[in-house]
């Protein structure tokens, strides 16, 4: 007898497109993160300020939170694999772009102001571009596989992309040691390249959204409010974005790396890897061990576990500790991105996926460029170490409060929609 597909760890890999899908996938993030410490190392070499790290998240953050809503209504009207072409392409503008700035033939002359504003403009720009990539790969991966593989298929993707958060600032970090960072633009540019070449190797998708040409304002308010009264996807959302607003202790990275413990380009990409590494072996796990009962009470104390390694991160000045703490965070963050992102596949309906997953990104993806805001602030502020663990303590008592005021969340357990899912199918 054929193994059930719930219990099977590779469903969702049996689905040649998903396979396809995950290429794609793996090679955006690698090259989104890597350029993203590209971006973060330049602008620090440049300006010897921690405020300007939190700069680079506030120009993402403004148009990806401006435009998120109305990210989430176009997926849901528009044809899927098309958009995300769309989106790779202007991708590969902002890298172009950037490699252009870093090119001593071009702005020898030009003042260190002047680049920093640039580079600036082109992340502001790649805020837009942001805003379209969450609902619209969220929309894709569910017309790719069918609705009893959602759990596996949300765990390999999001193994996949911790995977690439891995490899890419780790990379990143020899990169810069090895061809400078002009150079390593130049490979981040063709890596969105080919992401797009391998892209239409998967098929169109149709448009399940039955109210096509719905006003918009009509369209948002009906995700606002699916989200707003549905506790466990309301309650997900809040708990991981206060966790990463105030444990964004990754921004200041550059600093511990170059002033703190000291330890150059090739220790920041240690650095900047050791809690992708620690989420991606907790994905791996999570495809063999599920972890659907009671979901909201190991989240909890996921997140708890998060806030303890971001405070033991900021307070330690050995090189290995803070490998080691950036590590464990990551490892429960693991458990938290899977949770998560079950609950959203699995709560949210076909025709709302790009809007609900628009609302997923103001809250927990545009907190990372809020929180990196948040810790280049509060480090101008009052140190770069009691800012990381002023952080992790806001983490904790958000999980404490959360635990108190909400018990229903407490009691939050999968498993019943995952069987109803299977019935679907």
């Amino acid at each position: 007898m054929e193994k059930p597909i719930k219990k099977d760890p590779y469903a969702a890999l049996r689905f040649r497109e998903f396979n396809i899908f995950l290429l794609v996938r793996f090679a955006l993030v690698f090259a989104w993160s890597m350029q993203f410490i590209v971006i973060e190392w330049e602008v620090y070499s440049l300006t010897k300020d921690p405020l300007s790290l939190g700069v680079i998240g506030l120009m993402e953050i403004i148009p990806a939170l401006s435009m998120s809503l109305f990210a989430g209504h176009i997926a849901d009207q528009r044809e899927k694999r098309n958009l995300l072409a769309i989106c790779i392409a202007a991708f590969s503008l902002i890298s172009f772009g950037l490699f252009l700035l870093t090119w001593p033939a071009i702005v020898s002359d030009w003042s260190t102001k002047t680049i920093l504003y640039c580079i600036y403009a082109l992340v502001f720009f790649g805020g837009f571009v942001r805003s379209f990539f969450g609902p619209t790969i969220f929309s894709l991966v569910a017309l790719i596989v069918p609705k009893k593989a959602y759990p596996n298929a949300a765990t390999w993707s999001s193994s996949t992309w911790q995977m690439a958060s891995v490899l890419g600032p780790a990379f990143a970090g020899f990169s810069i040691n090895w061809i400078g960072v002009h150079w390593t633009l130049c490979f981040i540019f063709g890596l969105v390249m080919f992401s797009l070449m391998v892209l239409f190797r998967i098929k169109k998708k149709p448009v399940l959204n039955p109210k096509i040409g719905e006003p918009i304002m009509d369209s948002l308010k009906e995700g606002l409010n699916y989200v707003f009264k549905t506790k466990a996807i309301l309650g997900a959302i809040t708990l991981d974005m206060v966790a990463v607003l105030f444990g964004g202790a990754v921004a200041l990275l550059p600093v511990f790396a170059q002033d703190i413990l000291k330890v150059g380009p090739e220790g920041f990409g240690v650095l900047r890897a050791a809690p992708a590494v620690g989420t991606f072996l907790m994905l791996i796990l999570t495809a063999y061990i599920p972890i659907s009962k009671n979901a909201g009470m190991k989240l909890l104390a996921a997140v708890f576990g998060f806030g303890v390694s971001i405070i033991v991160f900021g307070l330690s000045n050995i090189f290995w500790i803070s490998v080691l703490a950036l590590f464990f965070s990551g490892l429960t963050d693991g458990v938290s991105v899977v949770v998560r992102q079950t609950i959203l596949q699995l709560k949210t309906p076909d025709h709302m996926r790009g809007r609900v997953s628009s609302v997923n990104s103001m809250f927990v993806g545009s907190s990372n460029e809020l929180g990196a805001f948040e810790s280049g602030l509060t480090a101008k502020l009052m140190g770069t170490v009691t800012a990381v663990v002023f952080g992790g303590s806001m983490t904790l008592l958000t999980v404490i409060t959360t635990g108190i005021v909400s018990p229903s969340f407490r009691k939050l357990d999968l498993r019943k929609d995952m069987e109803e899912n299977e019935k679907e199918d």
